[in-house]
């Protein structure tokens, strides 16, 4: 079981930066590959970005590629998401997920565990 809580979101003009941070309980938090996922107005959840247990693969979607970065400190128990450039689109509530089984990292179904979500609001 994990608990996770979201925090870092707020309101940026287009081009500013924000970064999230997603506090997990347990001990099994190393163990887990951890994705951020956003779900705009009207829109279904989406993946974002995601992160292998140790940390040594990262994952992208293609609208934030170069943009965005995701890390994780397996000692802290936390994960990130580094938003740079932002940009009206960007605008969601963003949620991070736990994965604690082996599949592609861009889908949602194999995500057993979610925050409450953050959100963000990128004004242009």
């Amino acid at each position: 079981q994990v608990q996770l809580v979201e925090s870092g979101g707020g309101l940026v003009q287009a081009g500013g930066s924000l970064r999230l941070s997603c506090a997990a309980s347990g001990r099994t938090f190393s163990t887990y590959a951890m994705g951020w996922f956003r779900q705009a107005p009207g829109k279904e959840r989406e993946f974002v970005a995601a992160i292998t247990w140790s940390g040594s693969t990262t994952y992208y979607t293609d609208s934030v590629k170069g943009r965005f970065t995701i890390s994780r400190d397996n000692v802290k128990n936390t994960v990130s998401l580094q938003m740079n450039s932002l940009k009206p689109e960007d605008t969601a509530v963003y949620y991070c997920a736990a994965r604690p089984r082996i599949g592609p990292m861009q889908n949602i179904l194999g995500y057993d565990y979610w925050g409450q979500g953050t959100q963000v609001t990128v004004s242009s």
